[in-house]
């Protein structure tokens, strides 16, 4: 090009950007074209991507699964314990044991406690404990105006002593206690007896549904703004490049309601607690991951490194009494991830219990690549990793003190009944339903309408870009999940 030197008035632009000698502009031999030099700025042609990639989903591709549902509600069942246990119990005689007033604790001593059942006694407060068998049981019948008013009670005698509040050293004494649990580990009949006093104990299970919501946004763009092409070479975050204007504009809109496809089903919240939303607005909300592991989860306040490993000992303590999941996966904010950085780095490699990598193929690359780290301690492995959600200033990271700081979820699959297959299937413990039949499929809609781009549908000078989806979390053994939070 340093040869081409057009004459003023024979500069022709070109329909494309392509270089070519009838639309080069000489501004450096000082004469002929330099009338125009004062008045064109330095352009750099392409975007500064001054926020790195600003996409935030991502999320539940990592950890479910997505998949279609015709109806408005989807509901699924999950088991209950195996063996049969009881909180808040008191001891209120010798040889008496009552359950709190209700119709929980009636039902508990009607349908579950038989007598020649032995049962554990034991004192969460003090660590005590009794083995005791049942010698009578009464479930309370009597209604008063608030309900159940008088307890129901069992009768017990121990093995190892004379009752429940006198021992030989008086070692365990249970007298006025008010938070035993007990729960049954067998039974004992003498030779000779029938089987009449047993009651027979049906399997029960917990039934959960929730609910999709209707998720919109628009683009729209002028038929005079169309024809205005400015060129701005760009990059985004879909994997386009080249050339574009208005169209740059509509592939943000649609990279962010993709986002809020996945942040809709996460901080999703239910209508209750006295909002007019439903009666006002007809809207009902939907149970987003943060609000179901509130409800049937486990929360742990303040996590901090300072606390070492007491802290996350007793998380997986309390593992233990659920699900015992082996492989977990955390998803934390930075200054949680570093508390655990911080948490690991201030112990040996054998204190540690090593590193594992079993959810990725057992492969340290592939684990990596994805941005997770792997620990092992005791019976689990955890692989942890930031979450741009809750890191991100313009979501949960823009919050000096967050109320989330991470979430740990539980890798790979449960056992669950569907009710429209009418059969145990399994699936991911956190997964995305949508809406979808053989003439709509609601997961990801869009379309064009107005009178620009192609769409001649109404007489408006413009072209509108409409997206919509129809879609729920599944939040499957939620008491397997814990929620790391800033406050109570």
């Amino acid at each position: 090009m340093a040869n081409v030197t057009p004459a003023f008035g024979s500069i022709k632009p070109s329909q494309k950007q392509q270089a070519l000698e009838t639309n080069y502009l000489n501004f450096t031999d000082g004469s002929g074209n330099n009338f125009a030099q004062q008045y064109l700025p330095e352009i750099y042609e392409a975007e500064v991507e001054r926020y790195g990639n600003r996409t935030l989903s991502g999320f539940l591709r990592m950890v479910g699964a997505e998949m279609p549902m015709s109806s408005d509600q989807v509901v699924w069942s999950e088991q209950n314990r195996l063996h049969i246990a009881y909180n808040n119990v008191s001891c209120t005689g010798a040889a008496t044991l009552t359950f709190a007033t209700g119709g929980t604790g009636k039902d508990f001593v009607n349908n579950v406690i038989s007598v020649g059942q032995t049962l554990v006694v034991m004192s969460p407060s003090t660590g005590k404990e009794l083995k005791v068998y049942v010698t009578a049981s009464t479930a309370n019948a009597s209604t008063g105006a608030g309900g159940d008013t008088n307890p129901a009670e069992i009768s017990v005698k121990p093995y190892t002593q004379l009752d429940l509040t006198t021992g030989a050293g008086n070692t365990v004494n249970f007298a006025s206690a008010t938070d035993l649990k007990i729960f049954v580990y067998g039974s004992e009949f003498k030779k000779g007896t029938t089987d009449a006093t047993i009651n027979s104990v049906t399997p029960s299970f917990s039934q959960f549904s929730n609910s999709p919501i209707i998720i919109k946004e628009k683009y729209q763009i002028s038929g005079s703004d169309t024809a205005q092409i400015g060129w701005v070479e760009v990059a985004t975050e879909a994997g386009e490049n080249g050339f574009l204007w208005y169209l740059k504009a509509e592939s943000e809109t649609r990279l962010r309601f993709e986002d809020y496809l996945e942040m809709s089903v996460i901080e999703g919240e239910l209508v209750s607690g006295g909002s007019t939303l439903k009666t006002a607005n007809g809207l009902k909300g939907t149970q987003g991951l943060f609000s179901a592991v509130k409800e049937r989860g486990n929360v742990v306040n303040n996590f901090t490194a300072a606390a070492g490993l007491s802290d996350f000992d007793s998380i997986l303590k309390n593992l233990d009494t659920q699900g015992a999941i082996e492989e977990n996966m955390l998803f934390l904010n930075r200054s949680t991830s570093l508390d655990f950085d911080d948490m690991l780095a201030s112990l040996s490699a054998g204190a540690a219990g090593g590193v594992a990598y079993g959810l990725f193929e057992n492969s340290e690359q592939m684990a990596l690549n994805l941005g997770f780290s792997g620990f092992r301690r005791g019976s689990y492995d955890f692989y942890k990793t930031d979450w741009k959600y809750l890191n991100d200033a313009s979501t949960r990271g823009g919050v000096a003190n967050a109320a989330i700081d991470g979430i740990l979820i539980p890798a790979g699959t449960s056992t669950v009944y569907d009710q429209q297959l009418g059969t145990n299937i399994r699936r991911p413990f956190l997964h995305v339903r949508y809406r979808a039949s053989q003439a709509d499929d609601r997961r990801m809609k869009t379309w064009i309408t107005g009178s620009v781009g192609g769409a001649y549908t109404s007489d408006l000078d413009a072209m509108q870009v409409h997206f919509l989806s129809e879609r729920c979390l599944v939040t499957q053994a939620a008491n397997n999940f814990v929620l790391f939070t800033a406050s109570a």
